[in-house]
């Protein structure tokens, strides 16, 4: 059996793919992370469980002040 600690890093179009996906197969569906890793493609169940599991942890460490939100220098544009 292959050692889940090594993992592929996650490309910028496997991200969206596991927000699409998490959006679309919220926390009461069946099967979830199977779902999603099959919407993400070339992830296990397991990876893209671990890689919500980081999500969540990096939100509470925003949310509770102890990593600062990052500053983002204006591109001079009209936004």
């Amino acid at each position: 059996m292959a050692s889940t600690s090594l993992s592929s890093p996650w490309t910028p179009k496997q991200n969206k793919m596991f927000e699409t996906a998490l959006a679309k197969y919220d926390q009461d569906s069946p099967d979830r992370w199977h779902n999603v890793a099959r919407a993400v493609g070339g992830k296990s169940a397991e990876e893209v469980k671990r890689h919500y599991e980081r999500l969540v942890e990096d939100v509470r460490q925003i949310e509770s002040g102890r990593v600062p939100f990052p500053s983002y220098r204006s591109s001079g544009g009209r936004g």
